[in-house]
C-alpha cells in the first residue's frame, strides 16, 4: 500500500524550523520523511542551506517515522567512505528507519572544492564506484579499496546499525533510472513519470519501492500562492541539464527570469482546494510510485498541515 510523507526541504528552512516541520508532519498523519542534501540553495531567496546529518541526528530525538535523504551525492564533496559513516550513525539513532538516498550530483553543490565538473556518464560511474564502496563499508570489515575513483585504506565502521543500509539511487533520466535499477534497493524520482518507473523496474528494480517527490504551495489566497512558488521554486522549470550544470545560485536566479510566473502551476499545486492536492498525489500512484513526499513551499504550514490532515490525507487513505 503507497504511503504519503512529508519533504523537509535544507535549501528553504534552517535546522530548528526542520525539526518543527517534521514534528509537525508526524503530528498530522504523514507517515515518513524527506530530507534534501545541499551545500547551496537553489536561490538566494530560498535561503538556507543547513548541514543534513547535523539536522537528522536531531530529527532522530523529534519524531518516530523513518527518514530517507533526498539526495545525497557521495561521489564529490563528500568522500564515500565518510558517507558511509554519517549512513551507519544515522541508521543507528534512527533505530533502522533510515534509507540512505544517493544522486550523482548538481555543480551547484559539488563544484565548491574546485572539482572538474564531469560528464553524465563518468558521473555515474563515479556513483555506481561510491555505491560499492558504501556497501562494503557497512559491512563492518576493515576495507581497502582501490578503484577507479576513490581510495580507501584499512578502514572500518564501527557504529553500525543491525541491517545494511538500504540504499535508493535517484534518476531522472533513462540512463540514471536503469543504473537505479541495478544497483539501487530503490528508486527516487520528482516526477509522476509511468516511463520511468517502468525502466527502473525492468532494469533489475523489479517490485523494490519507488520513491517520489511533489511540491505544493498551500494558501487560501491562490495568486499569493503562485507568486510564492515562482519566486522559491522557479528553477523546478528550468530545461534540460541546467540543475546539473549551473554553478551558482545567481545562475540559477538569473535562469529563473525565463520561466513565466504562471508557468510554475504546471509543476506545483497551488492554493487550497483539496481536491487539486488529492489528483496530484494519485497521478504519481498511478504512475507507479508507492511513496509520494509532500513539500510545502510558501509560508503557511499551520494551514498546510491543517488542511492535509483534515482533508486531503482521509482522501488518499
Amino acid at each position: 500500500m503507497a504511503s504519503i510523507g512529508y519533504f523537509l526541504s535544507c535549501e528553504q528552512y534552517g535546522p530548528k524550523e526542520l525539526v518543527a516541520q517534521a514534528r509537525a508532519a508526524e503530528r498530522a498523519g504523514f507517515e515518513r520523511l524527506w530530507i534534501s542534501d545541499h551545500f547551496h540553495p537553489w536561490n538566494d531567496e530560498q535561503g538556507q542551506s543547513p548541514f543534513v546529518w547535523s539536522v537528522i541526528g536531531a530529527l532522530s530525538e523529534a519524531v518516530s517515522i523513518p527518514v530517507t535523504t533526498a539526495v545525497t551525492c557521495p561521489t564529490m564533496r563528500i568522500h564515500p567512505a565518510v558517507i558511509a559513516q554519517a549512513a551507519a550513525t544515522a541508521a543507528v539513532q534512527l533505530d533502522g528507519r533510515f534509507v540512505l538516498g544517493v544522486g550523482s550530483g548538481e555543480a551547484l553543490n559539488e563544484h565548491i572544492l574546485a572539482d572538474p565538473w564531469p560528464s553524465v556518464g563518468q558521473r555515474l560511474a563515479m556513483l555506481e564506484e561510491a555505491v560499492e564502496v558504501i556497501r562494503l563499508l557497512h559491512r563492518g570489515e576493515v576495507v581497502s579499496h582501490h578503484g577507479e575513483f576513490y581510495e580507501v585504506q584499512e578502514a572500518r565502521i564501527y557504529t553500525r546499525p543491525e541491517q545494511p543500509v538500504p540504499i535508493y539511487v535517484s534518476g531522472f533520466g533513462p540512463q540514471a533510472t536503469e543504473l537505479a535499477g541495478r544497483i539501487g534497493d530503490g528508486y527516487c524520482t520528482v516526477s509522476p513519470d509511468a516511463e520511468l518507473v517502468r525502466t527502473f523496474r525492468d532494469s533489475g528494480g523489479g517490485s523494490k519501492p519507488v520513491q517520489a517527490g511533489m511540491k505544493v504551495s498551500w494558501d487560501p489566497d491562490r495568486e499569493r500562492a503562485i507568486d510564492a512558488a515562482h519566486r522559491l521554486w522557479a528553477n523546478d522549470l528550468l530545461p534540460g541539464q541546467l540543475a546539473q550544470t549551473l554553478p551558482r545560485p545567481q545562475d540559477f536566479a538569473d535562469a529563473m527570469t525565463l520561466v513565466p510566473r504562471d508557468a510554475v502551476t504546471e509543476a506545483i499545486v497551488c492554493g487550497d482546494d483539496p481536491k487539486a492536492h488529492v489528483e496530484q498525489v494519485r497521478a504519481y500512484l498511478e504512475a507507479g510510485v508507492d511513496e509520494v513526499y509532500v513539500q510545502q513551499v510558501g509560508p503557511d504550514h499551520e494551514g498546510f498541515f491543517r488542511g492535509w490532515a483534515e482533508q486531503v490525507l482521509p482522501e488518499l487513505r
